[in-house]
C-alpha cells in the first residue's frame, strides 16, 4: 500500500488535551479512516503545535483527503513517499 505524508497547518496550535479525552480523540480518527482504508501510522508536531506532519498508508491521496475533511482536519500538502534508511543499500 502507498505510504503519504500530509503536512497540516494549525493557525492556533493542535489541540488535542492530554489524558483519556486525547486518547479517545485520537482513536476516534483511527476509526474514521479505516472506512476508506487509511491508517494513520504517527505524526510528527513542531514544537509550537502549529504545523505536524503525519504518515499514512492509504490506497491514493483521495482517501486521505476525504478521511482528513471527516476528521475536520486540514490538509496543505499530500506527498507519497517511500523509506530510505541507512541500511537501504546493504
Amino acid at each position: 500500500m502507498p505510504r503519504y505524508v500530509v503536512e497540516r497547518t494549525f493557525a492556533t496550535g493542535l489541540g488535542i488535551p492530554a489524558g483519556a479525552e486525547g486518547a479517545e480523540s485520537c482513536r476516534a480518527v483511527g476509526e474514521r479512516n479505516e472506512h476508506y482504508g487509511v491508517t494513520w501510522l504517527h505524526s510528527y508536531v513542531s514544537q509550537d503545535g502549529k504545523k505536524t506532519f503525519c504518515v499514512y498508508d492509504a490506497p491514493n491521496p483521495e482517501a486521505v483527503r476525504k478521511t482528513a475533511g471527516n476528521n475536520d482536519l486540514p490538509v496543505e500538502r499530500i506527498t507519497q513517499v517511500r523509506v530510505l534508511d541507512p541500511y537501504f543499500y546493504e
